[in-house]
């Protein structure tokens, strides 16, 4: 079995890259995070002009007809940039809207980039007649978006916010590369896109994703560690050549190629329909919103004091890993599901394994 990616898919990544490097270096993410964040409205345009909004959106809708792990090599790249661009956030909405045929009127505009779509992980209530009730967490992007697709426990719904004039304003967060807002929904009319299987898809696809996401910005920041050791000098040798040192770096190796594997594996089977692709995604999610946590810390460690400063790039990351390690269900979340999972699977007389 052949577990290298194809060249397409390295040809997509090197583009992904090479397009973040040049619209979303360290100076322009700090332009929108003085601005108060959001959308770096040049970068969208430049990701819309590249098909990115409609890469995992099947051919007959408008798309690429790209698939989930093309995806997450997309997002594993934003990670790695703090892009501060809807990427995961549309590709959320937009995945849930078209597999439950949802209104052309939502899910064209957001294939063409014209509009933002975004979604909320923690369940709201619905009524006799299909409108929901809830105040979910912050949602990433609100403040700019026109889509919402929520959930209750068994349901999954779109909230066309334009149309009934919900915009919530930002509020202050830690991560600044990205606005957040409370979405107050107050029987508010919504289209229902599935039942419980679309639940389902809509928590695997949400967390495979943000794990993408957390592998990005761990690697980075592995990255940058990396340089600082071998430029930093103390006693008259870099830093790089102390054990302590070493041993910090190697851990933060081992837990970024441990999130890769995860990642990937849980891009591929549910891209695949495999039967195992909740447990895998919700493996992939545990692993790595511990994981990037641990890589975090190192990260700040190798680079002592500097590495606190606002003037140094490492904040962004840890701020950015600390919102995504939470979205879509933290490490305990996740952790409760894979039990619950596996615990079905022994009571059928299946194996683990």
């Amino acid at each position: 079995m052949d577990f290298e990616l194809s060249d397409d898919q390295v040809a997509l990544r090197d583009a992904a890259c090479a397009l973040l490097d040049g619209r979303a270096a360290p100076t322009q993410v700090r332009a929108v995070v003085d601005a108060g964040g959001g959308i770096d409205g040049a970068l969208w345009s430049a990701m819309v002009d590249q098909g990115w909004t409609a890469l995992a959106v099947p051919e007959d809708r408008g798309g690429l007809g790209l698939g989930i792990v093309e995806l997450a090599l997309l997002l594993e790249e934003v990670g790695g940039h703090v892009a501060p661009a809807p990427v995961l956030q549309q590709a959320l909405a937009l995945d849930a809207l078209v597999a439950g045929n949802g209104p052309a009127d939502l899910i064209d505009p957001l294939v063409a980039g014209e509009a933002v779509g975004t979604v909320a992980f923690s369940p709201v209530s619905v009524d006799a007649v299909g409108r929901v009730t809830g105040r979910p967490e912050p949602v990433i992007h609100a403040p700019s978006a026109r889509a919402l697709v929520v959930r209750t426990e068994d349901e999954l719904f779109a909230v066309d916010l334009e149309a009934v004039d919900i915009r919530p304003a930002a509020e202050p967060a830690m991560d600044r590369t990205r606005a957040l807002g409370w979405v107050r929904l107050d029987a508010t009319p919504a289209v229902r896109l599935g039942g419980a299987e679309a639940v389902e898809r809509f928590i695997d696809l949400g967390a495979v994703g943000h794990s993408a996401e957390l592998l990005g910005a761990s690697a980075r920041v592995l990255d940058l560690a990396v340089e600082y050791a071998k430029e930093r000098v103390q006693f008259g040798r870099p830093i790089g050549s102390f054990q302590a040192v070493k041993h910090r770096c190697a851990d933060m190796l081992v837990d970024v190629e441990g999130m890769r594997s995860a990642v990937y594996h849980a891009a591929w089977t549910l891209g695949a329909g495999d039967l195992d692709r909740s447990v895998a995604a919700s493996t992939a999610k545990t692993w790595c919103s511990d994981a990037s946590r641990r890589v975090m810390a190192s990260g700040l460690q190798v680079h002592g004091g500097i590495g606190f400063t606002w003037e140094h790039d490492l904040h962004l990351f840890v701020k950015r890993a600390q919102l995504d390690g939470v979205s879509f269900g933290d490490a305990t979340w996740h952790r409760d599901r894979l039990g619950r999972l596996l615990r079905a699977r022994v009571e059928a007389g299946l194996p683990l394994l």
